[in-house]
């Protein structure tokens, strides 16, 4: 019993979110001491709605890189989703929940597009969305005809609305984003395939022998990412009430920063969605309380950088005491 309750915090201190956890509320602690309107339920709502984009994009760029991929192309992917919702929904007539579903679609489809190329023709993740990006941000000008899409119907922007708990404002969106991080949590902890995913990370060769399908496998993952990809951009046109050709020209690497900050190896096979969550609030609360305290953006651009360093950094070391 003596041996096990000693072991016990050395497990919680080798979880992956353990680390990313703890920089979070010491996080909060320093900017509580720093400004008396952060810990209101207001400012935390507003944190939420902030990150809940980039933490649902988050979502589906930590599947990828579980699998040792990456994904450059997810903020254009998004961003196309969005006007194609848009547009279908404002200047073509179609019913907004069908104008939804084809923007889900769309962007699946280059996540499909994506995972074929990566498995197919067996070309580095790296290289492969680095291409898409550059093809999907022109197509959302060309079809776009770089114009902000407007006069949407309140089916594209229910998300956008509020429901109130305890007297704070919570968004619909906000919810569907927790609602997503518990899911996937739910489905690469606790299903076949979340282990399929992990041991893919861990060794392709070693998962194929085990008679894991890894190419299809790897494919699966990328469209599924692409399908993430489409509620969030569903969530940004609720959010801010337009189509924007605009959007998401950071957010792939706002993105990777929160996978990375939540403590996910960028080598693959280890790490958590829930990390992402923490990683994703990370980011929100270092921005937002930072902002309260009338620091300068670019200072919180360069802050978020050297965590990023950082983290990457604690987890190279990390591998090399496991080898």
């Amino acid at each position: 019993m003596a041996v096990m309750q000693a072991t016990l915090p050395r497990r919680i201190l080798s979880t992956p979110t353990a680390g990313p956890l703890a920089a979070l509320i010491l996080a909060c602690a320093f900017f509580a001491f720093k400004s008396d309107q952060f810990l209101t339920g207001g400012n935390f709502s507003l944190i939420i709605q902030q990150v809940m984009v980039v933490g649902t994009l988050a979502i589906g760029q930590t599947l990828i890189i579980l699998t040792a991929g990456i994904d450059l192309s997810n903020g254009a992917i998004m961003a196309f989703g969005g006007i194609v919702m848009t547009k279908l929904a404002v200047e073509n007539g179609l019913p907004p929940l069908l104008a939804i579903a084809a923007g889900l679609a769309v962007c699946a489809a280059f996540g499909l597009a994506n995972g074929l190329l990566v498995m197919k023709i067996n070309l580095p993740p790296f290289i492969v969305t680095l291409g898409m990006l550059n093809v999907v941000f022109a197509l959302t000008h060309i079809y776009s005809q770089d114009q902000t899409v407007t006069n949407l119907p309140p089916a594209m922007t229910f998300l956008g609305q509020t429901f109130r708990v305890g007297g704070t404002n919570v968004t619909y969106g906000s919810l569907l984003t927790i609602l997503l991080f518990l899911l996937f949590a739910y489905l690469l902890s606790q299903t076949a395939w979340g282990r399929h995913v992990y041991a893919l990370g861990n060794s392709p060769e070693v998962a194929r022998l085990t008679g894991i399908r890894t190419r299809r496998l790897i494919v699966g993952v990328y469209t599924l990412a692409g399908l993430v990809y489409g509620i969030a951009a569903l969530l940004l046109v609720s959010r801010t009430g337009v189509g924007d050709p605009q959007a998401g020209q950071t957010d792939n690497l706002d993105s990777i920063t929160a996978v990375v900050l939540g403590g996910t190896s960028l080598f693959g096979g280890r790490g958590t969605v829930l990390g992402t969550l923490i990683g994703a609030l990370i980011v929100g609360v270092f921005r937002n309380g930072l902002q309260l305290m009338g620091v300068p953006s670019i200072y919180q651009t360069l802050i978020t950088g050297i965590l990023v360093i950082l983290a990457v950094t604690v987890d190279q070391l990390s591998r090399r005491r496991t080898r």
